[in-house]
């Protein structure tokens, strides 16, 4: 496992790790023990970042997370995420945020959290600015070592690169949705701000996998999200419209190269791009954990190749994209 630098958090933590929003049940029921073995299997292919949030089945990822931690011993950096759970859309305060914090310090059995993450509040609330000043506030406190911000579009991502405190970004970034290249990156490694890439495989489109008539159990968001019923549509499917996005991905399929799973190749890209500190994408079974992890050691991928997936998704991808982008 390859390691990249957080920005200037200055930890060092290998540039695939591990996203944990399906141990909460958002694509389909899981069992603490396959919970169990993706971290196990995680840990032994060398991951050694973790991305949870409070919200995620109430806090059982978080708490799995922390049992396993405590068992294990395992040397894992560790990334909540608060501000979503009985505090959207307007229950934004010190307090309400501190009540958060301690709370995943509880579920996840530590003293003080690694780094922990505004997670998609609303654009106003980035915008009026007060809420940097109470993270900083528990930062000061000791509750966290670091925070950052999970946003859903480049305009939210600039808003908080206004604030040094922030000091981690975490994005939708994957082949269908390359905007951030333009209109962050740059920024955010000049401002020496760490990229965290969410939903790297599209929600799994990007794995070549899925056909129109593919069926997603009813408490998947893939499912009961898919036209953003939820919460913002760009956190399914990258923002489109299901069939296109299959169609999308049958394209993508044929530029795979040889030996290269399509998932891999995906993946691959993303690293590719060197504002990137660390993608984290998520997993239902081990096995697709040591898949995931081998993309860091494959080589980039060819500038031609990279040119070609532009060429593909400025003409028949980035015009259906819904949602803040």
């Amino acid at each position: 496992m390859q390691k990249r630098t957080l920005g200037s958090t200055g930890l060092e933590i290998g540039e695939v790790g591990l996203g944990c929003w399906q141990f909460g049940g958002d694509f389909g029921a899981m069992d603490a023990e396959t919970g169990r073995a993706i971290l196990e299997a995680a840990v032994a292919h060398g991951v050694d970042f973790f991305d949870t949030a409070d919200v995620y089945g109430g806090g059982r990822s978080e708490s799995w997370i922390g049992e396993f931690l405590h068992q294990t011993g395992a040397d894992v950096t560790v990334a909540t995420k608060l501000g979503r759970n009985g505090i959207y859309p307007d229950g934004y305060s010190l307090d309400s945020l501190r009540a958060a914090t301690q709370q995943s310090i509880d579920r996840l059995g530590v003293e003080t959290l690694d780094l922990t993450q505004l997670h998609c509040v609303p654009t106003q609330v980035l915008r009026d600015g007060d809420i940097f000043g109470w993270m900083d506030r528990l930062k000061a406190d000791g509750l966290t070592q670091h925070y950052g911000a999970s946003v859903e579009s480049v305009e939210e991502a600039l808003l908080c690169l206004e604030h040094p405190g922030c000091e981690t970004l975490q994005v939708i970034f994957n082949i269908f949705r390359p905007k951030m290249i333009d209109e962050l990156f740059a920024k955010a490694r000049t401002q020496n701000v760490g990229i965290i890439v969410r939903l790297p495989l599209a929600s799994g489109l990007l794995s070549g996998k899925f056909t129109r008539t593919t069926k997603f159990a009813e408490q998947d968001h893939r499912h009961y999200n898919r036209d953003g019923q939820a919460f913002n549509v760009g956190e399914t499917f990258a923002g489109l419209p299901y069939e296109t996005g299959v169609d999308a991905a049958e394209a993508v399929k044929a530029l795979v190269p040889a030996g290269t799973s399509m998932a891999q190749m995906a993946l691959r890209w993303v690293l590719d791009h060197d504002a990137v500190s660390t993608i984290i994408p998520g997993a239902s079974r081990s096995e697709h954990v040591a898949s995931n992890a081998a993309a860091s050691g494959l080589p980039p991928l060819s500038a031609e190749l990279h040119a070609s997936f532009r060429r593909h998704v400025r003409e028949n991808v980035e015009p259906h994209i819904r949602g803040p982008y």
